[in-house]
């Protein structure tokens, strides 16, 4: 079938199958890019399309909303743990914070080089605020993986393995250690129950203020492109 229909009011809709689906879904990243329907095999496509149009008004509120994507190049200002630097190329032989800059290796790539910075810092930073957390519940984990994932910005499994986003490094100190406690607390509660919650309190007393600030500025955060 097609990868993309355009419905009306010009939006762009990529096209997915899923064995695993139930019912079609809609999906709106607020990083950007084209919203994405999800049919499962027995739907045909006229019948997507028809769902899709019916969500117009939705989907023309829900791309409107959308953050503008940042593209990593000579000049911009991205955020690192939650300060803007501006990326500037300079005769330094590894990334280098001064100031209010971020030097970069001259002729170097760009985009690989930030990238490679963030996914460094990230894995220092989550490291440190893992071992504190493990250690304060009592329960090791086996792994810390780094993702550049869009759905979560962390993971744990029942064998302990830890995942994140590299672009945690982007966000304050204070958030990442918020999505860390949130992380190994799932070490004891493999749920979101109160008792989960309590968990993640008793590890970060003031998470909420991090929870939301996540909410309401990681969109920002994935808007970000590393690589044209």
């Amino acid at each position: 079938m097609s990868d993309s229909i355009t419905i009306e009011g010009g939006i762009r809709i990529a096209l997915r199958r899923s064995a695993r689906a139930r019912r079609m879904t809609l999906r709106v990243p607020r990083a950007g890019g084209d919203a994405v329907l999800t049919l499962p095999h027995h739907v045909t496509l006229s019948e997507g399309r028809a769902f899709a149009e019916r969500q117009r008004d939705w989907l023309l509120r829900a791309t409107s909303r959308q953050q503008v994507a940042q593209t990593v190049i000579p000049g911009a200002v991205i955020p690192i743990e939650g300060q803007g630097l501006t990326i500037t190329p300079s005769q330094v032989r590894a990334v280098t914070v001064q100031g209010p800059s971020l030097l970069i290796p001259h002729a170097k790539p760009v985009g690989v080089v930030v990238q490679a910075f963030l996914k460094h810092l990230a894995h220092d930073r989550l490291r440190r605020a893992c071992d504190d957390y493990s250690a304060a519940l009592g329960r090791p984990y086996t792994v810390l993986a780094l993702r550049d994932t869009r759905s979560r910005w962390g993971s744990c499994n029942s064998e302990g393995r830890l995942m994140f986003s590299w672009r945690l490094a982007m966000a304050p100190p204070v958030v990442l250690r918020y999505v860390a406690a949130h992380e190994v607390a799932h070490l004891a509660h493999m749920d979101h129950s109160p008792r989960f919650w309590a968990q993640v309190g008793r590890l970060m007393p003031d998470y909420r203020p991090q929870r939301d600030w996540l909410r309401q500025n990681g969109s920002a955060l994935q808007a970000w492109r590393f690589r044209d």
